[in-house]
């Protein structure tokens, strides 16, 4: 797969959609109505600021299953992925590419709300192998992931994580292994590559391990990229995916700036251009 066939754009950059907690979640405050308002707003703020692309996830459901979600939490993300795709506030489609990633881990639940919503693309942080995590040891599950799209018949892609952030493996492998067999053995169709934990840079010497193992797949840079170091991460990764740097303050769980997307997206045309 190529990426810019999917973005349309040279080393894209896709923004994360922080869903803040849904009905039923420990941590919710917000009716639905005004999850829904905060999520276009956080839209609106990515397309003007030039985002190549979104990925919404909840991220505001902690403490997160670590596996297949309850319904509501599908059908909330459904219904929010389905506002995103028309963007109803600015009266027209929303035309970047979407991707959906369900906390912790439920792949299914992502494909199955990918499906429905019209999405490109989902995010799964455990597809293949194990990991410890603070939801407990985690099992990847692509044998099924991969049925229930051909059982959809759909085309949605499939960005895995490897070595994933908030989390340690249960016994040490070679990054590079664990990129082969993410992509040859569990099917997945790009690779991400984050820091340890949310907001921390992504290593530059784990994207080359990476790189040189993916051969032609995509590897995305996934966490902690800033217009510090973009430039530096870029002259690897063939996307990234941005979150923390992107909203006020630089924290994760407040609203999207637009005007740090707008210099963010400045300094990746810069990059681009040379």
């Amino acid at each position: 797969m190529q990426l810019v066939d999917l973005f349309k754009a040279i080393k894209p950059v896709i923004g994360m959609l922080h869903v803040p907690a849904l009905p039923g979640s420990p941590r919710n405050t917000l009716a639905l109505n005004a999850i829904v308002d905060w999520v276009l707003k956080d839209a609106e703020a990515l397309a003007d600021g030039g985002i190549d692309g979104m990925i919404l996830e909840n991220f505001g459901d902690v403490p997160f299953y670590p596996g297949q979600v309850p319904p509501h939490t599908v059908a909330f993300l459904t219904a929010l992925g389905r506002e995103v795709r028309r963007l109803g506030r600015l009266g027209r489609p929303f035309d970047r590419p979407l991707g959906i990633n369900v906390l912790r881990n439920d792949a299914a639940g992502a494909m199955a709300i990918a499906a429905a919503a019209g999405a490109e693309f989902i995010r799964v942080n455990i597809h293949t192998g194990a990991r410890v995590t603070d939801q407990g040891v985690i099992e990847g599950m692509a044998h099924e992931t991969l049925r229930y799209r051909k059982l959809l018949g759909c085309d949605v892609k499939i960005f895995a994580d490897v070595d994933v952030k908030h989390s340690a493996p249960l016994a040490r492998r070679d990054l590079a292994v664990e990129v082969e067999e993410a992509l040859l053995r569990g099917c997945a169709d790009a690779i991400v590559v984050t820091g340890a934990a949310t907001g921390r840079q992504t290593a530059v010497e784990d994207l080359k391990i990476a790189k040189a193992a993916a051969g032609d797949a995509p590897v995305i840079a996934g966490s902690g990229v800033d217009v510090a170091n973009l430039a530096t991460v870029l002259e690897v990764a063939d996307a990234l995916i941005v979150g923390t740097s992107f909203k006020q303050d630089s924290v994760a769980t407040n609203a999207v700036d637009a005007e740090r997307v707008r210099t963010f997206m400045r300094a990746v045309a810069g990059f681009r251009s040379k």
